[in-house]
């Protein structure tokens, strides 16, 4: 080492010559607590002194949070930490992490005694941790009727969730006969109800008055539960064992009251976010579904069998118009045809022959019709047929008749 040191150097030195003594960074001290003060950052500062000395000593907010009594000034305490150098004082003080009162020394190792055992057989595993029901119909209480802590849930359940009965499982909190009441307590639950949980509930105190619930045989009880329990004992920073092996721990009575139950008036907004939000997907689907049938109406008006119906009746009266076209002009060339066949057999009548001057000859006795001059004899009667009329002759001789100027009849 230099012969000059700064005193950032020295103070530094001497800081390292601290923390690397085993001795100090886990001791336990003893002695009368003077000059408390609880910071706002949550850090406590404190002097523990006897009749010959005093130390300095700080305990920062992670360990004040797991503390499980506050210490008042005049208190006679046991603290556990590690020494070390402040350095911007020049001052070695006492980091504490755990505080007892003098004379609980016994209980305390009690406790790490049993915590170590349960812990090493799994009551403390998360893994056997069962869920809470999100909406407890029935709720077990096992308490002391006359403790505020029952007052309290009460009043935090009434406003929270009255929907929830409590039913009372009553106990002693403290003292010897505390433990065997409590675990009484929980197996009237577990035998005769059927509460959804178990609230294992305690105001605050020493840890004299909290012992009945680091009883192995209160922790068995919770652990052999078949409802699912949750415990809030003391205040925040008091830890039993029974935390550690029910299913929830809270930090308070009123915490464990409100941590197994929801909040009505976040229920009642949940179901108008949720009542508007189905609203707006109902619209929405009736919305999208009204737009498919007004296509499938389209869709089904061009493919409907009653559109192609109505497509062929026009075509029918299409082809109707069509064949009685045809057919008026088919009989019009047919009567046309009909005309002109009865005009040429109308030429071609023996009256209309007649008519142009024509005559039909027949033997008047037999009406034989004459084709020719050389089959008639003279003196035969004939009847000459004209178109308006016949007349009756005889044949006579063609030699004689030309000098004969008379006539015939």
């Amino acid at each position: 080492m230099p012969d000059v040191l700064s005193v950032a150097e020295l103070t530094a030195y001497i800081r390292q010559v601290f923390e690397t003594d085993p001795a100090l960074q886990d001791v336990w001290v003893q002695g009368e607590v003077s000059n408390m003060t609880r910071a706002s950052s949550g850090h406590w500062y404190f002097t523990l002194k006897d009749g010959s000395a005093q130390l300095r000593c700080a305990m920062w907010r992670s360990s004040v949070e797991r503390q499980s009594f506050v210490p008042q000034n005049g208190d006679q305490i046991e603290a556990h930490g590690r020494v070390s150098v402040y350095e911007t004082r020049g001052e070695y003080q006492l980091y504490a992490d755990r505080l007892r009162p003098v004379g609980t020394g016994d209980l305390y190792q009690q406790f790490e005694q049993l915590k170590r055992k349960l812990e090493a057989e799994g009551l403390f595993d998360e893994a056997r941790k069962r869920p809470i029901p999100p909406f407890p119909h029935q709720i077990g209480v096992v308490t002391s009727p006359e403790a505020a802590a029952f007052q309290d849930i009460q009043n935090v359940l009434r406003r929270r969730f009255p929907l929830a009965r409590l039913i009372l499982s009553p106990t002693l909190v403290q003292g010897a006969d505390a433990p065997p009441q409590i675990v009484a307590a929980l197996e009237r639950l577990n035998v005769y109800t059927n509460v959804d949980v178990i609230l294992l509930i305690r105001g605050g105190g020493s840890i004299e008055d909290l012992w009945a619930f680091n009883d192995e045989r209160v922790a068995r009880a919770v652990a052999a539960s078949r409802i699912p329990v949750v415990t809030g004992v003391g205040h925040e920073t008091d830890f039993t064992i029974c935390d550690f092996v029910s299913d929830l721990r809270a930090p308070t009575p009123s915490a464990a009251a409100e941590q197994i139950t929801p909040s009505i008036e976040d229920l009642r907004a949940d179901l108008l976010s949720l009542d508007s939000f189905m609203t707006g997907l109902v619209t929405d689907h009736l919305a999208a579904l009204q737009a498919n049938l007004a296509i499938a109406q389209r869709s089904l008006g061009h493919l409907s069998p009653a559109s192609r119906i109505r497509n062929l009746r026009q075509r029918v009266d299409d082809w109707n118009a069509r064949l009685a076209t045809r057919q008026m002009a088919h009989l019009n060339l047919l009567r046309e045809r009909l005309a002109n066949r009865a005009a040429a057999l109308n030429a071609a009548s023996p009256q209309s022959i007649l008519s142009r001057g024509y005559a039909i000859v027949s033997r008047s006795e037999t009406g034989q019709r004459l084709t020719g001059a050389a089959n008639v004899k003279p003196g035969t009667g004939i009847t000459v047929q004209f178109h308006d009329g016949d007349l009756k002759a005889r044949v006579e001789d063609k030699e004689t008749h030309e000098r004969y100027k008379r006539t015939l009849f």
